[in-house]
């Protein structure tokens, strides 16, 4: 049995999905902590044993022998939380247990890291635990991450007790299906398909940075089927621990973006429109990621990653386009 937390977000909806239709396996319980009524509908076509509220984990585990890993996939993920005591007990105290819990009864653990946690990339997209002390993430989310991760290498350097298996997957720029509940937090994809929708244009931000043209902003854009293909690596191979990489390796820009998304919506280039960049973002935005993928594919992962215009074709085509858009 497998305990899946944050199983009502995107990331963690995707992997009941993949669970369910590529492996035929329902032999997991559901564990969030649901603040939008939407997010129901990220897990309702699903075959699962229980869903568990968050603040009920703790008894539910209490008399449970038979799990077989954690995929802690919940937390708080807006990079624009500014209280700090929320991300605290949500990203830092409820991962810590989750942690303690897993080394004391010898499951393996896989957890969410993230991007943000390299900051303006200014010390590169390695994941090499040695480098963690070089990093500065540049928002309280991205440090909530940060904060776990280095604190995972501190047990580690004390000798305390660990799961047997433990990876921390730093996720690029994930879309794709089930992020309709995210609000503001939702890709780039699925507010570009929104806007031309609306108003047949596309909004993307202008540049602030002198080495970026307006449009030319650089992300590793992740379709959220591929970031679930490495969770599932990493739990058919319980041999590897450490930090990893989630996103594809090749870094393309908010315009191709934009572009791969008008190709869809039979829309035209100078749909493209530029607008300011929102005041709490300035400072904190990042202008260049890409994730060196050398470590994981060292291990033998090197599964094929859909391209852009791949995953927005079918983020589009099966699910923003058609009656039913979730997954």
């Amino acid at each position: 049995m497998i305990i899946l937390t944050g199983g009502g977000g995107m990331i963690g909806s995707m992997i009941a999905w993949h669970l369910n239709t590529q492996m035929n396996f329902d032999d997991f319980v559901i564990v969030d902590d649901l603040i939008n009524e939407q997010q129901e509908n990220n897990f309702n076509k699903r075959k699962f044993i229980e869903y568990i509220a968050k603040d009920d984990l703790e008894k539910y585990l209490n008399d449970k022998k038979n799990v077989s890993a954690v995929i802690h996939m919940g937390a708080i993920s807006a990079t624009t939380e500014s209280n700090f005591n929320r991300l605290l007990q949500s990203n830092i105290r409820f991962s810590q247990a989750l942690w303690h819990w897993c080394a004391e009864n010898k499951v393996p653990f896989i957890y969410a890291s993230s991007a943000a946690t390299y900051g303006n990339g200014s010390v590169g997209y390695g994941d090499n635990e040695s480098e963690l002390d070089k990093l500065s993430p540049l928002n309280a989310y991205g440090y909530s991450k940060h904060f776990f991760d280095r604190w995972v290498q501190l047990e580690l350097s004390k000798n305390q007790p660990t799961p047997p298996q433990w990876c921390g997957l730093k996720f690029f720029n994930v879309y794709g299906p089930n992020e309709y509940h995210k609000g503001r937090m939702a890709s780039v994809a699925f507010h570009a398909f929104n806007q031309f929708k609306e108003t047949n244009q596309i909004k993307l931000f202008k540049s602030e940075h002198p080495s970026y043209a307006d449009g030319m902003q650089v992300r590793d854009f992740i379709y959220v089927k591929d970031a679930v293909k490495i969770i599932i690596f990493f739990l058919n191979n319980n041999n590897f621990s450490g930090l990893y990489n989630a996103g594809t390796g090749n870094a393309e820009t908010f315009k191709a973006l934009a572009e791969a998304l008008l190709i869809n919506t039979k829309g035209q280039p100078d749909d493209i429109k530029y607008i300011e960049m929102p005041n709490d973002l300035k400072g904190k935005y990042q202008y260049y990621t890409q994730a060196t993928m050398n470590k994981i594919n060292s291990i033998g992962f090197n599964d094929n990653f859909m391209n852009l215009k791949e995953g927005v074709t079918d983020y589009l085509e099966n699910y923003l386009l058609t009656s039913d858009r979730y997954a």
